[in-house]
């Protein structure tokens, strides 16, 4: 299997994995007889994106190689996304492992500490999302770049690079505008809109093979 096979299969499994955790990920209030099942959830959930993320960064470690030009705009979209998803996964482990935790305590908490408990769940909650909006406008910008590049390159379909383009420049003008909040609904819109994007990367970078054989045959 050649290396942008391995690229773009990598990258489909991955953005394959992030919107399965978005779409299943719990929300909502919930009573204290329920809080084990969320926080099982929210740990299942988030275990999946915490294991889908190195497969994205693989991925699109293989696309920069082969974008990679003098201009280094493939590089920078690497170095841009390799910093977003630590955001992601510090977001990851926030929400999925440390808020479950702190959702049990509330439960077994006495009156007197439940408060206490419940600035603890608070402060969480607001890291969790300061994480998620890095990744939003970091991983955006990211795939702005990596659209740039194929666009000048010419070495994927003209289309990805087009919609990659614009799917960037309006998440980042909806997330600075606040028109789009990293709240459940709006994050997970983030994770379908680049999840098509890497998908589509995915399977370009796959027929790479089929395309490279038929210009050496013509």
């Amino acid at each position: 299997m050649t290396d942008d096979r391995k690229s773009g299969l990598a990258l489909f499994a991955g953005a394959v994995g992030m919107i399965i955790t978005m779409a299943f990920h719990p929300h909502g209030v919930v009573s204290a007889a329920q809080v084990e099942s969320m926080a099982r959830n929210l740990t299942a959930v988030h275990s999946l994106a915490l294991a889908s993320l190195p497969l994205i960064v693989l991925g699109l470690l293989g696309l920069s190689q082969r974008l990679k030009g003098s201009d280094r705009l493939a590089l920078s979209a690497l170095v841009l996304y390799a910093l977003a998803a630590v955001a992601v996964m510090n977001a990851a482990v926030m929400d999925g492992l440390v808020a479950p935790n702190v959702m049990r305590r509330m439960v077994e908490a006495g009156a007197s500490a439940r408060d206490s408990w419940s600035v603890v769940f608070r402060y969480n909650f607001e890291v969790n999302q300061a994480n998620a909006r890095l990744y939003v406008v970091g991983s955006s910008l990211a795939v702005i770049l990596w659209s740039i590049a194929i666009l000048r390159s010419g070495s994927l379909a003209r289309g990805v690079g087009i919609f990659g383009c614009i799917l960037g420049v309006l998440t980042v003008a909806a997330m600075g505008s606040g028109k789009l909040t990293p709240d459940v609904h709006g994050f997970g819109a983030v994770i379908v809109g680049q999840g098509i994007w890497f998908i589509t990367v995915g399977a370009l970078l796959w027929g790479r093979h089929e395309a490279d054989a038929s210009s050496q045959t013509g």
